[in-house]
């Protein structure tokens, strides 16, 4: 009897959830190793899901409770910073017809869906621990975990975001990059009336906004130029969001009067990174933040991540040869809708930086997204 190939899993996010619950389905042995003892449970507060993510986690087997737990919408509007509405449009049903163009859902129960998958897989998890040591050749990798145990693997597939240390221990050395935004994230109560997205841009920030996430809750943000963090004591984020929201009328002063608890109000510096030329070396491989970031302007990080679980797990299924052929194949396919959106993600936010009034913000989202109704 033939052994199933073994898979090591490093980091438990979006994408190496994803992925873990994919090839366990197509009958491979996978381990998920995760750094955080709560596997990243509570952190976060709200996530936009558009329809190609949709798409995947449709494909994962839980559409029906992303469904259920999230609130789905199917327009954007531009506000005024007073909120007065300037254009609604719909947006692009970029998973299909037959999925919501958007979900907004609450981030930790998104993780908690996608980990009660990985649990149901049957794939061993192990928290609180990390690949120290990888050893590879052209056959699969033998791995020191932190916890001192070692094992091969005919394959290890980096999901270990943005500031991924197996990224860096194949000798891959790009490094994400500030783009000058930052952002300010809060979960809040949600309005009756708050059925979709709003973006106001002008006032003290150059984007403010909101998505709800539930029947009952919403995630509201607002941008401005990035200051060095050390600056900003944290018992003064709720102060700081609450001065730049405080400017924004139509639903912000609901919304702003929830700002209180600063370790409720989440900063985060925009970043950018593209890996070129190649994700992977040997029998290791990079998925999601691993390989690219973008700023969320797109609204696309999640998604692109969930599309490289897919694409991945699909080509490893139907192929017997894991060679570096098949890896490059991978890269190609996924370089080729990953850089026009990091690219347009970074450009609509560069216009905003940079003034310039006559961008065509509307023109670059519609041609980025009509490309992303295709299949990854």
């Amino acid at each position: 009897m033939t052994q199933p190939r073994t898979v090591l899993v490093v980091g438990g996010g979006a994408a190496g959830n994803a992925v873990t619950v994919l090839l366990r389905r197509a009958g491979f042995d996978v381990d998920l190793v995760e750094a955080k003892d709560d596997w990243n449970a509570t952190a976060g507060s709200g996530i936009t899901l558009q329809g190609n993510a949709l798409r995947v986690l449709r494909e994962l087997g839980v559409w029906e409770q992303v469904e259920a737990s999230g609130f789905g919408f199917g327009s954007v509007g531009i506000t005024a910073p007073d909120g007065t509405v300037l254009h609604a449009q719909d947006d692009l049903r970029t998973g299909g017809d037959d999925l919501p163009a958007t979900v907004g859902m609450q981030r930790p129960r998104l993780q908690r869906i996608l980990i009660d998958a990985v649990r149901a897989s049957g794939a061993t998890v192990r928290l609180g621990t990390t690949a120290e040591i990888l050893d590879n050749d052209a056959d699969g990798v033998t791995v020191r975990l932190g916890d001192g145990t070692e094992a091969r693997y005919d394959l290890v597939i980096a999901a270990d975001g943005v500031g991924s240390a197996t990224r860096a221990a194949i000798g891959i050395t790009d490094r994400p990059e500030p783009t000058g935004m930052a952002i300010w994230r809060i979960a809040a109560p949600r309005p009756a009336a708050l059925t979709r997205t709003d973006l106001a841009y002008g006032g003290p920030a150059y984007i403010a906004g909101y998505c709800p996430t539930s029947e009952t809750t919403l995630y509201a943000y607002v941008v401005e130029a990035n200051r060095d963090r050390a600056s900003i004591p944290p018992d003064s984020y709720a102060d700081e969001m609450r001065r730049l929201a405080s400017a924004y009328g139509g639903f912000w002063p609901e919304i702003t009067a929830h700002i209180t608890d600063p370790a409720e109000v989440n900063y985060t510096w925009f970043d950018r990174m593209l890996v070129e030329g190649a994700w992977h070396r040997g029998r290791v491989v990079l998925i999601g933040d691993a390989a690219h970031c973008c700023p969320p302007t797109l609204a696309q990080g999640a998604a692109l991540s969930l599309e490289d679980a897919w694409v991945l797990s699909l080509m490893l299924t139907g192929s017997d040869a894991w060679d570096d052929a098949l890896f490059q194949a991978y890269y190609e396919r996924r370089i080729a809708r990953v850089r026009p959106v990091v690219e347009a993600s970074v450009q609509i936010g560069q216009w905003q930086l940079d003034g310039v009034r006559d961008a065509d913000v509307p023109g670059l989202m519609g041609r980025t997204m009509t490309m992303l109704r295709e299949l990854p």
